[in-house]
């Protein structure tokens, strides 16, 4: 790629780095409708995904190529792209874990009506309630992906699907697959009226996963790690399952449920990817 841009930014009260830490604060980041994405890969599916990158700050050293390629692309495509020390992006990555480009982006559109409307015949979809950790709601969101699944569903939501962590633990893939957000009455309702069956995951239902039949249009319901499923998922129209536990505990991470409901899915529906 073209030379970087010089000098090189060295201050972390520097005001557009100041602005850029300040959307770890999820007020910051819904005020401003922008977030952080750290990391080459994370970038790179968020501009494959059509996100709006507005700024790229990259490490003083040499990017490998994965890294150009994004940063390259960021910018091809109107982003700012500002060079900065290490020190600079240590402040601005989330952890000790930063890959050398850190970038803000601008929030996709979270809204529930366009993503029924996008879904293709017999849909799998995800709905996840309250889920408080942003690294189980990013697990769920990289198995939905790796499962082919149409949408998730954030219901409830206690974490913002675009978390900064949300999006490093989902590998960027939040970024792939369909996401909105609204109240469990909204989603329920809507799901009910596009003709889309509710399988929910609850401890102690009688009834084992394995024996529900999960083809057609689907929507596998999980609750919170703390409190799962509120009683807006209850009903005679809600099949209810459980996956069996064999030693002292009496429940999976609902990112391990999911996964295990979305592959048994997959499977039912003849394993397709599509």
């Amino acid at each position: 790629m073209a030379p970087l841009p010089d000098p090189v930014l060295t201050s972390t009260r520097n005001p557009r780095i100041k602005a850029a830490v300040a959307l770890r604060d999820r007020r910051a980041r819904d005020e401003a409708g922008i977030t952080l994405i750290d990391g080459p890969r994370e970038l790179a599916r968020a501009l494959a995904g059509g996100a709006e990158v507005v700024d790229v700050f990259v490490h003083e050293s040499p990017l490998d190529d994965e890294a150009a390629a994004a940063v390259r692309l960021a910018r091809d495509r109107g982003a700012a792209v500002t060079v900065v020390t290490g020190g600079v992006l240590d402040r601005l990555a989330y952890g000790d874990r930063s890959d050398g480009v850190v970038a803000a982006v601008r929030i996709p559109d979270l809204s529930l009506e366009p993503v029924l409307a996008g879904l293709p015949p017999d849909p799998l979809i995800v709905v996840l309630e309250g889920v408080e950790k942003p690294g189980n709601l990013g697990a769920v969101l990289r198995s939905a992906d790796g499962a082919g699944a149409d949408a998730v569903i954030v219901a409830d939501p206690r974490t913002d699907p675009y978390n900064p962590n949300a999006i490093r633990a989902s590998l960027g893939t939040v970024f792939a697959v369909p996401v909105a957000a609204a109240s469990s009455a909204e989603v329920r309702g809507s799901l009910v009226t596009a003709g889309v069956r509710l399988v929910a995951a609850r401890v102690g239902a009688d009834q084992p996963y394995t024996t529900v039949d999960l083809r057609g249009a689907i929507a596998l319901v999980l609750g919170s790690e703390v409190g799962g499923l509120s009683e807006a998922w209850t009903g005679d129209d809600i099949s209810a399952v459980s996956l069996p536990m064999h030693g002292v505990g009496d429940s999976l991470n609902v990112s391990i449920t999911a996964a295990v409901l979305l592959y048994e899915a997959r499977r039912q529906r003849g394993g397709a990817t599509g």
